[in-house]
């Protein structure tokens, strides 16, 4: 019991039900464990890996991890730090996102049936009698609904809520009983929804689940967490390249937080990272780069994506292969060039890169959107921590 604990204490911020918890690993049985999603666009990164990595080292222990596809629940639409009602996707959409978030769980999360099972909520709500789902409602009061910083937000400011959205962390906690959850692992702003887990499970007759809260980082920009909106995250399925180069982006102030949350190396190794300072903070986030690589792709892809940035970075030489972008006649400002070549960032974005010094033209640095640009002959663009281009004019 204590080992399993202990493996877990590294990037656990809080436990509710920790006496129950205990319970469970003291009496040998192997605990299910809750993973629920709701089957919108999946793009995982690796602050949603912390909570897969430790329900990982509960399947090596021979615990069982319950992957519930919410596929009712996201007709509902969970309200979760979102200021409008979120649009319902169709069936259709649904099963498109199911199978990615299965293939993107799989890249962390052991698969083979002895400590994997997949469950989908419609399986109780399709065949559930209106009056059955009334009285669950019966036994939620709307003093506790209301009481989500969300709701609360959205009324202040005047936005509606629709009823579905109220009723969305009830079924997201029937769900815990409906599954026999024994633990369950998820971000702090999950952390209502499966305390209603634990209400519905000792009101109709059920052991509690114990919850688990993760350790939440700031995405790679130091503010925000991880966000796909704001460009500041690391995908699971982003390549060996892309995960060493933006975890090289990092401000010094993150790499202990990231080397102790989304790596393995020993807490003393994390300790010695921390006071790095001036040049050693460099060598630090390599170390750290390679450790975040090797849990994803391996220890040769580490090497190898070490050698490579040690090539290009410290050598000052530019990376083999480097492809061409052919452009208008109208490019004429470093601004122009930057929009050309990364068609799918904001204008914001763009011009965050040019502030932040990302941007180089033949190795001159630019932060300039309106400095002049010279397509007379071939240029070399770099935009941001590994992105190159080598540009002509059409």
């Amino acid at each position: 019991m204590n080992a399993v604990i202990d493996r877990l204490r590294r990037t656990t911020d809080t436990v509710v039900g920790l006496e129950d918890l205990e319970a469970r690993l003291e009496s040998g049985r192997p605990l299910r464990i809750k993973y629920g999603v709701d089957c919108t666009a999946p793009d995982l990164h690796l602050g949603h890996a912390v909570n897969l990595w430790m329900m990982r080292q509960l399947q090596d222990f021979g615990h069982r991890v319950v992957f519930l596809l919410g596929d009712l629940t996201t007709r509902v639409g969970d309200p979760t730090g979102r200021s409008e009602t979120r649009p319902v996707l169709t069936p259709a959409q649904i099963e498109v996102n199911a199978a990615s978030f299965l293939e993107q769980v799989s890249l962390v999360l052991r698969t083979d049936p002895e400590v994997f099972e997949v469950r989908r909520n419609s399986e109780w709500y399709d065949a559930m009698p209106i009056a059955e789902l009334l009285g669950l409602f019966a036994q939620v009061t709307h003093a506790q609904l209301m009481a989500r910083d969300m709701f609360r937000s959205r009324v202040a400011a005047g936005r509606e809520i629709a009823v579905h959205e109220l009723v969305y962390p009830v079924l997201q906690g029937y769900d815990s009983f409906a599954m026999r959850s024994d633990l369950t692992i998820v971000g702090s702003d999950q952390l209502f929804n499966e305390q209603l887990g634990r209400h519905f499970q000792q009101r109709l007759g059920a052991p509690p689940q114990a919850v688990i809260t993760t350790t939440i980082t700031p995405g790679i920009d130091g503010r925000a967490k991880q966000s796909k909106s704001l460009n500041n995250y690391i995908g699971l399925t982003d390549s060996p390249r892309d995960k060493f180069g933006k975890v090289m982006s990092i401000p010094d102030s993150l790499i202990e937080a990231y080397a102790r949350v989304y790596t393995e190396l020993p807490l003393e190794t994390v300790g010695a990272l921390a006071d790095a300072t001036g040049p050693a903070a460099r060598d630090a986030k390599l170390r750290l780069a390679a450790a975040i690589v090797t849990r994803y792709h391996g220890a040769g892809a580490a090497r190898s994506e070490l050698a490579a940035f040690r090539h290009t970075f410290s050598e000052r030489s530019e990376p083999a292969g480097i492809p061409e972008l052919v452009v208008a006649h109208d490019i004429t400002t470093a601004f122009d060039l930057l929009r050309a070549a990364r068609p799918g960032d904001s204008n914001s974005d763009l011009r965050r890169l040019l502030r932040q010094g990302a941007v180089t033209i033949n190795g001159v640095r630019t932060d300039d959107p309106a400095a002049p640009v010279d397509l007379g002959t071939d240029v070399v663009l770099k935009s941001g921590a590994r992105t190159w281009h080598r540009i002509r004019r059409e």
